[in-house]
């Protein structure tokens, strides 16, 4: 609930107070459900990250507004960063921002209809950048977004895609997109740290664009700590969209082979590589993934850089000491095409340390969305029923837990964990993507 507050002739939103944390200093002074927070230390607060940065201090004067619109102030002395102890209806304490672009590569748009509602919904709010790693376009911001962020020193994820301004409107298909690369370069000259991302499209933004879009963002080293290059995702949903081609083993190739010159170049001069190729990128190519020293301290492991080659090093190291004293038995994995024969490697080396194991591992067919989509976050439960209810699968089967909304547990098409038990006949164990939890649940620690 939104009231409205006064000061200096401008008129802000007010946010209500739905609950207080027990015992906590705004417990302990008196503030109840159901008033509004006005202001701390006479700084407005809009959302959240107003509350996280005012209230980090030691000393910190409160306004609250009681149901009648009469104001009060309560001053608060604690330790630096611990919370007050207010609760409010949403995260955010505002309405989520979604997205204002028409992006030509955007896999929300090719998912069929009839999916639940949450599943088209295009967050692109730079809070949720800060808070949970999002990725933004800067499409949503304004110049008063940007003083806050570069005041507050908060960390950004820009989807950035090209640093050509014209090329930048058409692939976003938003006349301001260019424009908006303005925020990039004050938040790098004020020190921001920033992580970028880069999705690819052959024809579009790769090659010589793909060299222009680096070369610029190497303008903003040190302050630019890495950059994420991953491969366009098509699905079989993209009738009355942007002709787009997915990449081949020789264009994946070709693609490693540009960013790793600029590795060479970045390294000799700045001490890092700063960009990275995804995962998917090596997959295609048919090329071994780098060792670890490659990916330097993960910093786009959330966007498949270097997933695998961590999840290899984990299992391995885990494999080393392992002990297995159990019966002999069966079990299974179901992934996508693209790990398969990597993950399939994996499974071996165990099989050959305790022979008296069975690991089935099972490439899935993402026949829902289509088969140019390869990746296992992506699988369907419809997918992996359908493709192994005449499966002897043994005593479990391992999925990854990216199969699974983090916020609800349920497939991408609704079916649940138990749904997919029952038509399986076995038990699903959701494993992350972790080397020794993989290891865990293989020999059932």
């Amino acid at each position: 609930m939104q009231n409205q507050y006064k000061k200096g002739g401008a008129d802000f939103g007010l946010t209500e107070i739905t609950g207080i944390i027990p015992h906590s200093p705004a417990a302990k002074s008196g503030i109840q459900a159901g008033e509004f927070l006005v202001s701390i230390n006479e700084h407005p607060v809009r959302d959240v990250l107003d509350y996280m940065y005012y209230a980090s201090e030691t000393k910190i004067t409160l306004v609250i507004q009681d149901c009648h619109q009469n104001h009060r102030k309560i001053k608060i002395l604690k330790d630096e960063y611990d919370d007050i102890g207010l609760e409010f209806s949403s995260f955010l304490m505002d309405q989520k921002q979604s997205c204002r672009n028409k992006c030509v590569f955007c896999f929300i748009d090719q998912m069929p209809p009839g999916m639940r509602e949450t599943l088209y919904f295009k967050d692109d709010d730079a809070r949720l950048s800060f808070l949970q790693g999002n990725y933004v376009t800067l499409t949503n911001m304004t110049q008063e977004d940007v003083d806050r962020i570069i005041q507050m020193k908060l960390n950004m994820n820009v989807s950035v895609h090209t640093t050509n301004p014209d090329l930048r409107c058409r692939m976003m298909q938003n006349r301001f997109a260019g424009k908006k690369l303005d925020y990039l370069w004050q938040m790098a000259h004020a020190g921001i740290q920033l992580n970028c991302q880069i999705v690819l499209c052959p024809g579009l933004n790769d090659g010589a664009e793909l060299e222009r879009t680096l070369s610029d963002l190497a303008k903003m080293l040190p302050h630019l700590t890495s950059v994420a290059v991953v491969p366009v995702g098509l699905s079989k949903f993209r009738e009355n969209l942007y002709p787009l081609t997915g990449f081949t083993k020789q264009t994946a190739g070709q693609t490693i082979d540009l960013i790793q010159r600029f590795q060479t170049e970045f390294l000799e001069k700045f001490g890092t590589r700063a960009v990275f190729p995804s995962d998917e990128f090596f997959l295609l190519a048919e090329r071994e993934i780098p060792d670890a020293d490659y990916y330097e301290d993960y910093p786009q492991y959330e966007n498949g850089v270097g997933m695998l080659r961590s999840l290899a090093d984990e299992f391995e190291s885990a494999l080393e000491d392992a002990v297995y004293s159990g019966h002999p038995r069966k079990i299974s994995i179901a992934t996508g095409v693209s790990v398969y024969a990597f993950l399939k490697d994996l499974i071996k080396k165990v099989e050959q340390k305790f022979p008296e194991l069975t690991c089935q591992v099972f490439c899935i067919k993402n026949d829902f969305f289509g088969e140019s989509i390869t990746v296992t976050g992506l699988l369907t439960a419809q997918d992996i029923i359908s493709q192994l209810k005449d499966q002897d699968l043994g005593e479990k089967l391992l999925l990854s837990s990216s199969m699974i909304r983090k916020d609800d547990p349920v497939f991408l098409d609704d079916y649940t964990i138990q749904d997919v038990e029952k038509a399986l006949q076995t038990r699903i164990q959701l494993v992350n993507n972790d080397g020794y939890d993989l290891l865990d649940a293989i020999l059932d620690h």
